[in-house]
């Protein structure tokens, strides 16, 4: 999905919340939560749109009023549960509310 595509999914009210996912080195990646499905935005050439920090994707949405105005949530996975075993059954990701207006 382009960006065009999810500020016309956004108008439309057909975006119900999107994610933000926090990923190893510091890279921010956006996904959109349809009622068909999850899509992450991706460029002209189909290659999936990354960010190196959070100031730096609120200003790519800087123009976008409408998809800055969408629920949003910042989801980052827990490694540390992994790695050292503490907690037992599936580890959820961290979830916390997030704005792409300005921070």
């Amino acid at each position: 999905m382009t960006l065009q595509e999810l500020i016309s999914l956004a108008e439309r009210g057909a975006v119900r919340e999107l994610d933000v996912l926090s990923l190893e080195g510091s890279l921010y990646i956006l996904r959109a939560y349809l009622p068909q499905g999850v899509r992450t935005l991706q460029d002209a050439h189909g290659k999936t749109c990354s960010w190196r920090s959070t100031s730096e994707l609120r200003d790519y949405f800087r123009d976008s009023p409408t998809v800055r105005m969408l629920p949003c949530t910042l989801s980052q996975q827990v490694v540390h549960d992994e790695m050292c075993g503490t907690r037992s059954g599936p580890v959820e990701p961290l979830r916390i509310a997030f704005s792409l207006g300005s921070g």
